[in-house]
């Protein structure tokens, strides 16, 4: 064999492989791009230009599909389009493409409790909740009681939130809602407890100090109650519930 004829050889079978390094380059470049758009998509959306997020979500799915950060950024964009048959596909492809993730089942669970699917969404949110890699299961468990709430199903829903406390007992989300859940059942010295607890871990809000107004004068202590309405006053004047006690209502 000539020098010539097996310096062409080698440099047929080495073709091959470069042409395939330059299709994954090519794959790479693409994938890139996708992430890129996907979070200009984003980055315009929370601007509120949702058609330039929407160029841009598109313009990522032409450039890779198979990508579930660009699934959930054309869920996202769609869903505040008002195409909401269209943001479930997407939110379904990305748990297609990544079945374990649990922020993703967090993602679908919520779009499914907002349009009036709560039993899809709650199972969503279990999933998410029982996922070894999900660091905060108690999240989980109380937006599926939140789910329940919204559904009309103050059972489900109490059992969600003292779910999320026998994970962590300081949650304030879970405390909140099962204080009022408690006020409503007629449970006041229930309710006062785990207002008592809520208010050990978190920030005063207008809705808090409201409820407690509520227990406080449902125990018959209306200086405690006083107290709380002061304190809503003092450090939220232009609240709704604020004004409503100066209107002479329930908060």
């Amino acid at each position: 064999m000539t020098r010539v004829a097996s310096s062409l050889i080698a440099l047929m079978l080495a073709m091959p492989c470069m042409a395939s390094e330059s299709s994954s380059d090519l794959r790479d470049q693409a994938n890139t791009a996708a992430r890129l758009n996907a979070q200009l998509a984003f980055g315009y959306l929370k601007q509120g230009d949702i058609a330039t997020a929407r160029e841009k979500v598109e313009k990522a799915l032409r450039e890779n599909d198979r990508d579930s950060a660009v699934q959930t950024a054309a869920a996202l964009v769609y869903e505040r389009l008002q195409e909401r048959d269209v943001a479930d596909h997407h939110y379904a492809q990305a748990i297609k493409l990544e079945p374990k993730n649990p922020d993703l089942q967090n993602n679908y669970a919520v779009f499914q409790c907002r349009n009036g699917h709560p039993t899809e969404g709650q199972k969503l949110f279990e999933a998410a909740a029982r996922n070894p890699s999900y660091t905060t299961p108690e999240v989980a468990y109380a937006n599926a009681g939140v789910c329940a709430l919204a559904a009309g199903d103050k059972i489900k829903a109490e059992n969600y939130f003292r779910r999320a406390l026998d994970l962590r007992s300081d949650f304030p989300d879970a405390l909140l809602q099962l204080a009022d859940l408690s006020f409503q059942k007629g449970n006041g010295l229930a309710s006062r407890g785990m207002l008592a607890r809520y208010f050990q871990v978190a920030p005063r809000t207008p809705d808090a100090l409201a409820l407690a107004v509520r227990v406080e004068r449902a125990q018959g202590d209306e200086s405690e109650a006083r107290r709380y309405i002061d304190e809503l006053e003092r450090n939220f004047p232009d609240s709704p519930q604020s004004r409503e006690m100066r209107g002479g209502g329930q908060p």
